[in-house]
């Protein structure tokens, strides 16, 4: 069983910079892969990026060059640090986690955070 808790969701500016982060807690050992998927409103839920415990890395189009993935293995962490924010960014954003390695498909979730960028 895997616990995330995503933290750093907020308004900002369009041209602003945001950092989520997430918290694995398990049960058992540590997770291999994380990553975030986001839903707008009235929109699917669609994969922005992706890191394996290896720091191998996936990113969707729409953010490639804008945020960069990364890992705190020793803390079961994740960051995704968004620069350039546009308001089409706005959504809610999914942590996922999973045992096994992947870039974009994960088996556990967290509550979402809230993204807004708007002017």
């Amino acid at each position: 069983q895997v616990q995330l808790e995503e933290s750093g969701g907020g308004l900002v500016q369009p041209g602003g910079s945001l950092r989520l982060s997430c918290a694995a807690s398990t049960t058992r050992f540590a997770v291999n892969a994380m990553g975030w998927y986001r839903q707008a409103p009235g929109q699917v839920r669609e994969f922005v990026a992706g890191v394996s415990s290896g720091g191998r890395s996936k990113f969707a189009d729409s953010v490639k060059g804008r945020v960069v993935i990364s890992r705190d293995n020793a803390k079961n962490m994740a960051f995704l640090q968004m620069n350039s924010l546009k308001p089409e960014d706005t959504a809610v954003y999914y942590c996922g986690a999973s045992y096994v390695y992947t870039l974009d498909e994960y088996d556990y979730w967290g509550q979402g955070t809230q993204v807004t960028v708007s002017s």
